[in-house]
């Protein structure tokens, strides 16, 4: 798939990406197939405290790197959660006017929840077709750690390298369109990701921060 063909799908997926509207603000159903919470009561140390507690799906994210043109791929999509972190004053309703879709646009490392009866190895390469379009068999795969998604939730995150080639990207990526999914496929060399890295605040998580950290630190052939 040639670079005129991405570039295009990207401009397709941001415009529907930016295509947002009647934002209300609503609970959580307890039979949310994504996340729940609990609160836990517990005694520590001699006293009685509480503590509430996101229970939700593992997940497996990916350092992309393409060798042919020795650039990091990512995702970029919008992300709720993020968005409404951007609100100055919470709100029942939401002026997508004063606060555009824009704001909750996020640049990550390719990813997905465990949500399959598969290997979290296979789940990575299943993600990594969809999202990006790459064709690459398990065994290309290097399992580098798992850890906390975060110290407030009870799941767990595992980080995966591989390193493609041109000719694997024989799918057109972007995510599944059946589940209403809207992403970007960015391509960064070394000097734009660490521009991009050296500025004050990025639009990016922490998976993405630490799995960039570990590509620059262990792949230094390619810095």
């Amino acid at each position: 798939m040639n670079v005129t063909t991405q570039d295009e799908r990207n401009q397709i997926a941001r415009k529907k990406m930016l295509d947002l509207h009647e934002v209300r603000v609503g609970k959580v159903p307890q039979d949310s197939p994504w996340l729940r919470s609990i609160r836990l009561h517990y005694v520590h140390n001699g006293q009685s405290k509480n503590w509430d507690v996101i229970t939700m799906h593992d997940s497996v994210c990916i350092i992309v790197f393409n060798v042919s043109r020795r650039k990091l791929v990512f995702v970029r999509q919008f992300r709720p959660a993020v968005y409404y972190a951007s609100q100055s004053e919470k709100q029942e309703t939401i002026d997508v006017k004063c606060y555009p879709a824009t704001l909750g646009i996020t640049l990550e490392l390719c990813a997905g929840i465990v949500d399959k009866n598969k290997s979290l190895v296979e789940i990575a390469r299943e993600e990594l077709k969809e999202e990006c379009g790459y064709e690459v068999p398990t065994s290309s795969f290097k399992q580098i750690l798992t850890y906390l998604s975060s110290a407030s939730a009870n799941a767990k995150q595992t980080l995966f390298y591989v390193e493609v080639t041109d000719d694997m990207k024989i799918y057109p990526g972007g995510g599944d369109e059946s589940e209403g999914e809207v992403i970007e496929v960015v391509e960064l060399s070394i000097p734009e990701l660490k521009d991009y890295m050296s500025t004050k605040e990025v639009s990016s998580p922490s998976s993405f921060l630490h799995g960039v950290s570990w590509f620059l630190l262990n792949k230094s052939e390619y810095c």
